[in-house]
């Protein structure tokens, strides 16, 4: 029936008709599986509730949840949610001072980090408490460092109920999705990609939630319990499919997979088309803010490659110029989003709103361009370009150029204060092979046949590693901090 209920009424809901049903199962560092029925999620959510009611969590209050993918985690927001109460997943993959700023912005009233585990598993002894049915104003918060370095907490509108509607998904746009899914949950949940598999947990579909990405273990997992589908970034997709058996595995099982975040490199579109066929790869862009949504198949990408789709549920997209004029097709701009489904977000903290035009356009700051037939092509963010001797560099474009150079296993590229040229293009580049580093010279000349000559990267710097988060998202701000600006 399509009708909104509170969260925490559909837990009870699930644990009434299903009991006995396998919920949610956590991939562990340490090797261990363990599985959670509807019964059980429902019982330990309540008695958590309970206890973070006696330490003052009310209705509409925040719960900051700075905890690994892992059984408290989901917990703690099922709890939050029965409480009434907005959890807000914590980035605990930053340094003290960025986390201790993220605190301070979201203003928890109760926090829990690692050090609050041990208590969160002593509450299983609690009795289980008949708790009223409550409603949270907001279904949740996301928090994001932001392009500028300024700390953004992104809060729903939506208030915390579920409803089908939610839990319906892209690769239905195309053909019928046997259900229920079995999810697997690659990517921390303080992600959105990551937390927003909350909603198919809630329409009866199974996640398998992993403590920690590892490309190896994913393929494992899709093996043993049937997995039909996950969302992964392209770093993600890139370290699978270099498994050096992955030709060897069973990846039958899978019904699609969805790829966000970035602009997948077309070789690596092709690469999964061959392990699994174009028509099963789902490529989207969208962001936290939720103010539109692109998306396309596999098999169409073929036909327009580089696009990451048209807009889907009603989406519009303006490709606006610096003054708020619409540009004609084939023209650079900010990508201005406007989407029936979207039902609003707010900052904490002190990041600036969104840029909004009268009549309801909305942008995050990404630049891009359409095609005639409509097709979006995502470029870069504004902040990320480079402006070197006059001219207009996207970082995005040449790392695609250059991911395919053999010697390179993953590369960021910035741009570097230079007195000449005022950025210089600087590539940032993780070898495949330690121990056989490309030469500078080599990357040059590669780039060279693949770009036009003011985009090829005049410095090439060797890491052991590129640092990313557990999300494989960089910090272009960070990198270019520690090498001068």
């Amino acid at each position: 029936m399509d009708v909104d209920v509170s969260c925490g009424h559909r837990i009870r809901q699930l644990a009434q008709e299903r009991p006995d049903d396998l919920a949610f199962r956590h991939i562990g560092l340490d090797g261990s599986e363990p599985a959670f029925t509807w019964r059980q999620l429902d019982e330990r959510s309540s008695q958590l509730a309970a206890a973070f009611a006696q330490r003052g969590l009310d209705l509409g209050d925040r719960l900051g949840l700075g905890l690994r993918n892992s059984p408290q985690f989901l917990l703690g927001v099922f709890a939050a949610w029965k409480l009434g109460a907005i959890p807000v997943p914590v980035r605990w993959d930053v340094p003290d001072w960025e986390l201790d700023r993220l605190r301070e912005v979201i203003d928890p009233r109760l926090y829990l980090g690692p050090a609050d585990l041990p208590w969160i598993d002593a509450t299983a002894a609690d009795p289980v408490p008949d708790l009223p049915e409550r409603t949270a104003p907001h279904m949740h918060g996301i928090c994001s460092s932001g392009s500028t370095g300024t700390p953004k907490v992104i809060v729903t509108q939506r208030a915390g109920t579920w409803n089908p509607r939610m839990s319906a998904v892209l690769a239905e746009s195309w053909s019928p999705v046997p259900r229920p899914q079995t999810i697997l949950v690659p990517a921390p949940m303080y992600h959105a990609n990551g937390f927003t598999t909350l909603y198919q947990l809630l329409d009866q579909d199974q996640l398998l939630v992993m403590e920690k990405f590892d490309a190896a273990r994913v393929v494992d997992v899709i093996e043993r319990y049937r997995v039909t589908n996950f969302t992964a970034t392209p770093t993600m997709l890139q370290r699978i499919a270099d498994l050096p058996d992955i030709e060897k595995r069973d990846l039958s099982s899978i019904y699609w997979i969805t790829q966000g975040a970035a602009p997948m490199p077309p070789s690596l579109v092709r690469r999964w088309a061959g392990l699994i066929g174009a028509e099963r790869i789902v490529m989207a862009y969208g962001m936290t803010e939720g103010i539109g949504l692109t998306a396309l198949r596999g098999d169409e990408w073929m036909e327009h490659p580089g696009t990451v789709g048209r807009g889907v549920r009603g989406t519009e997209i303006r490709i606006l110029d610096g003054e708020g004029v619409a540009l004609p097709a084939g023209e650079i701009g900010e990508i201005y989003m406007r989407a029936p489904f979207y039902g609003g977000s707010f900052y904490l903290g002190q990041a600036p709103s969104l840029r909004t035009t009268p009549d309801g356009f909305q942008t995050v700051g990404d630049l891009g361009f359409l095609s005639p037939d409509d097709y979006l092509h995502l470029v870069d963010r504004r902040v990320d370009m480079i402006v070197t001797g006059g001219a207009n560099v996207f970082p995005a474009e040449i790392e695609t150029a250059l991911i395919d150079h053999p010697q390179i296993a993953d590369i960021v590229v910035i741009g570097l204060r230079d007195p000449e040229w005022g950025r210089r293009v600087h590539a940032i580049i993780e070898p495949a092979d330690p121990a056989a580093p490309p030469a500078p010279g080599d990357v040059i000349g590669y780039a060279k046949s693949r770009l036009a000559p003011y985009k090829v990267p005049k410095t090439i710097e060797i890491v052991d590693a590129i640092p990313r988060s557990e999300a494989t998202k960089v910090n272009r701000g960070a990198l270019l901090a520690a090498r001068g600006g």
